[in-house]
């Protein structure tokens, strides 16, 4: 009698155990390979772009994950300085690529330039300090807003404006009259546009992509000639830590291919063609 009771009660267990494993099998929860996250440090001119970029990849990808991290260029670089660890670093300009690259950050043969973007002044939709040339920058009163020298887009501005005062037509007194102007000095190019829209502003110095497309009918760009103008020039690649060097690199390609370059023009900017 013994002896039945015991193997009844091993029968039980087996059984029971059995029934968990195959719960635990049709959840999900054993034997599912868990999806790959790509940490992607990108500046912030490119919140629009990339997060469509990332979303069309996600929608064909189910596998991957892309965690994008937005913020001034320089900032970005501080995190990684510090420890931080993402998979892929996008940056705005040359100087903080290569400081990152220098240090021994970056998988260096994997950095290129893959977009182009240029400077341009933009003001609100009803324009209210009357501003219609970039000579009106200079008026006593007009509200501008530009980047720190230390952001990308900060430092683009001030070389518009250093070319615009070696130039007779406009002169050094135009440059110092535009720079008293300046009423806020951002550090992410995201900020600038909002403060335009709440009637902080006057004006800004922004990327010629800067515009959103549901934003074209509330702001007026006016251009800025190509003999003053900057072309800035955007560097990615690969951390060196990363341990999704494979994923990365078809991130990337997603990116710069055809799919990635139409949503980089439908914001503004001009892919690099690259040669293989």
């Amino acid at each position: 009698m013994k002896r039945i009771a015991l193997s009844t009660c091993i029968l039980s267990l087996v059984m029971i155990a059995a029934l968990l494993f195959a719960g635990c099998t049709d959840s999900g929860l054993v034997g599912e390979t868990p999806p790959t996250t790509l940490t992607v440090f990108c500046a912030a001119s490119l919140t629009g772009a990339f997060t469509d970029i990332a979303q069309a990849y996600e929608d064909k990808n189910p596998d991957v994950n892309i965690d994008l991290v937005f913020d001034g260029t320089q900032a970005l670089r501080t995190q990684i300085e510090q420890g931080a660890s993402p998979d892929i670093f996008v940056s705005a300009n040359t100087k903080h690529m290569d400081a990152l690259k220098a240090a021994g950050f970056m998988e260096n043969q994997t950095v290129f330039f893959f977009l182009e973007n240029g400077m341009a002044v933009i003001i609100p939709a009803e324009n209210s300090a009357g501003i219609t040339r970039l000579s009106d920058l200079a008026k006593p009163g007009v509200k501008l807003v530009i980047g720190t020298k230390d952001v990308p887009f900060g430092s683009y501005t001030r070389q518009v404006l250093d070319k615009m005062a070696a130039d007779p037509r406009y002169g050094q007194e135009y440059k110092d009259a535009v720079m008293a102007n300046v009423i806020s000095e951002e550090t992410a190019v995201s900020s600038v546009v909002p403060k335009l829209m709440l009637g902080e502003a006057d004006a800004a110095f922004v990327y010629k992509s800067d515009v959103q497309p549901g934003d074209r009918d509330k702001v007026i760009q006016i251009e800025i000639p190509e003999e003053y103008n900057v072309v800035a020039r955007y560097p990615l690649g690969i951390l060196a830590e990363s341990d999704q060097v494979g994923a990365s690199e078809e991130f990337i390609g997603h990116v710069t291919g055809p799919e990635g370059n139409a949503i980089l023009v439908k914001y503004g900017f001009d892919p690099i063609e690259q040669t293989v």
